[in-house]
């Protein structure tokens, strides 16, 4: 069992979106604990809403690869544009932070709101 710390985003109607990708993602994994969920100002395009930002810590048997891909339909699935900015507007957004007690996502290093919700959810970094 893979064990596994996922942030999550959505500056598009988050109040309905986060809960809907909680519900959708706990058919799929084991989901052992979410994050408080924090706003946060945008990071590149500052003309655009607020962000609400925590995280989920999950159990699977997918493999790396194969949970990445699952999160990517997973945004499809609830209507992330693709063609946007990277630092865009999100309805939800998904990224892998830790896999199996390993940082995985450099972004970790650069948020604070990324860390705080990972510590929150028992991650210790020892790198």
């Amino acid at each position: 069992m893979n064990d596994c710390i996922i942030g999550i985003g959505s500056n598009i109607n988050a109040e309905y979106n986060i809960p809907e990708m909680l519900r959708l993602l706990d058919a799929e994994v084991e989901v052992i604990q979410v994050s408080k969920m924090i706003q946060t100002k945008p990071i590149g395009i500052i003309e655009q809403a607020d962000y609400t930002n925590g995280a989920v810590r999950i159990r699977t048997e997918m493999k790396l690869e194969a949970l990445s891909l699952y999160l990517k339909k997973l945004e499809d699935q609830m209507g992330r544009d693709r063609s946007q900015s990277k630092f865009g507007p999100r309805n939800i957004d998904l990224d892998i932070l830790i896999w199996n007690n390993k940082v995985v996502d450099q972004d970790y290093f650069t948020r604070d709101f990324l860390r705080n919700s990972a510590v929150e959810l028992g991650f210790e970094n020892i790198e």
